[in-house]
């Protein structure tokens, strides 16, 4: 990685981009240090420390944001409400022929259309989730001023700030290097590891119980081994033979080659973890608009404690819906039966199985077995993490809660970017047939 990095330095046009984002994320980080007017930094600061929002889906916003989200800046909302508006419309283009028409046969033009789409879902979006955070200031005490004027420009700086990290992000993709949005998430992650680093010393200088000189080892071994276990299957990928037969077209023979179908085996991503996680928060969520915690007393009490992130049921109920979201997620990426159908249509055969229903038949059994290891795996990565919290309080206060998803998202944005650095390399490196 170093290495390419290096000789990406070397290449002046390569530069450029590495140095545009650099500077894109700079500016992000520098609007995630610019608190919004009227906002009790401080108050809504105490409640993510005492954990009373960190077992909330909020809890991973905050982390995926860079902790802008704790301390009420103008880059709170992060790129979060474009990445809910980018899989709401995917999810629609399935569902809705108009969208889907334009996703498949639209061309640029309809990609154009698709991404106005997105980015006016993004505005919507933004503005539910802003006011949902005023309400939230509100819950907590955070406001140091009250009325529908403050309200407004609170609203009104949350929305321009997540429209304005939506426009950054675009302007990576285009100019820079790698998927902008990808990059953004990367750096609000990365951001927050010189606090958590902080925190750990100032635990282990200040002492306390022997079990942290032996758990902060373990984490930082278990992390990475988490790491190496993340760049594994993340390259990893099961390849179905293929095979085309021959067709002489005229005086040419077309065809007769020997490939390969791959299916990947974490097809989805971290996108299971990220709606496992916002589902099985929404007890937590929905008590913290009320202002009840895990603490309260009587029933919101007791049915806050039995989806607490510590708890056994919680665990069960994320692990089920991982797996849940992970086949619902591969069914709508990969179509063994259009993949069947497009063979079929250039010659190409899966030796020892009949073109059509059989081939389809195969390629949906292969991609289960397949998508069930993903699924087992993203939710082994979200769950260690989760029981290391729920043995040591001190280890949740770090943050290592949520640190499966993050390590996920960091390491494959940096495999991505990588990727997309040697891509441009050989590019302009290649000198072509002639020579």
């Amino acid at each position: 990685m170093i290495q390419t990095i290096k000789n990406a330095w070397k290449v002046i046009e390569i530069r450029k981009k590495l140095l545009f984002t650099l500077f894109m994320i700079l500016l992000f980080r520098l609007g995630s240090a610019i608190p919004v007017p009227n906002i009790n930094r401080a108050a809504l600061s105490a409640a993510f420390t005492s954990r009373e929002l960190g077992n909330t889906i909020l809890g991973l916003y905050n982390v995926m944001s860079g902790s802008a989200f704790q301390y009420g800046t103008v880059f709170a909302l992060s790129i979060q409400p474009y990445i809910n508006a980018s899989i709401i419309i995917q999810l629609l283009a399935i569902a809705i022929p108009a969208l889907e028409r334009l996703s498949k046969e639209g061309g640029e033009e309809g990609k154009r259309k698709l991404e106005n789409i997105t980015r006016y879902t993004t505005v919507g979006i933004a503005l539910l989730q802003a006011y949902g955070y005023y309400v939230l200031l509100s819950t907590y005490q955070a406001l140091e001023k009250t009325g529908f004027w403050s309200g407004l420009v609170i609203v009104a700086t949350l929305v321009a700030g997540s429209c304005l990290v939506m426009w950054m992000g675009e302007q990576i993709t285009e100019f820079g290097i790698g998927n902008g949005i990808s990059i953004i998430l990367f750096a609000g992650i990365i951001a927050r590891v010189p606090n958590v680093v902080v925190s750990m010393i100032n635990n282990l200088i200040s002492g306390g119980s022997w079990k942290i000189y032996v758990l902060y080892p373990l984490m930082i071994l278990g992390g990475l081994a988490m790491i190496v276990l993340i760049v594994i299957v993340t390259n990893a990928e099961r390849r179905i033979p293929v095979m085309y037969s021959k067709r002489v077209v005229g005086r040419k023979v077309y065809g007769g080659q020997n490939t390969h179908l791959p299916l990947k085996v974490n097809m989805s991503g971290v996108l299971p973890v990220i709606f496992a996680g916002s589902i099985a928060s929404l007890p937590a969520t929905i008590g913290m608009f009320f202002g009840k915690t895990a603490e309260s007393a009587g029933g919101w009490g007791t049915f806050l404690r039995l989806f607490s992130q510590t708890s056994v049921l919680y665990m069960v109920l994320y692990f089920l819906l991982i797996i849940f979201f992970s086949y619902f997620y591969s069914t709508i990426q990969f179509n063994p039966v259009e993949v069947s159908n497009n063979l079929m249509k250039n010659g190409g055969y899966i030796p020892g199985f009949r073109p059509g229903k059989p081939t389809s038949a195969f390629i949906s059994k292969v991609l289960n077995k397949v998508t069930l290891f993903g699924a087992i795996y993203l939710a082994i990565i979200a769950l260690v993490p989760l029981i290391v919290g729920a043995v040591s309080s001190t280890a949740a206060n770090t943050g290592i809660s949520v640190g499966g998803t993050s390590l996920i998202i960091v390491v494959g944005v940096a495999l991505e970017t990588v990727r997309g650095l040697e891509a441009q390399l050989i590019m302009r490196n290649y000198k072509g047939f002639l020579e």
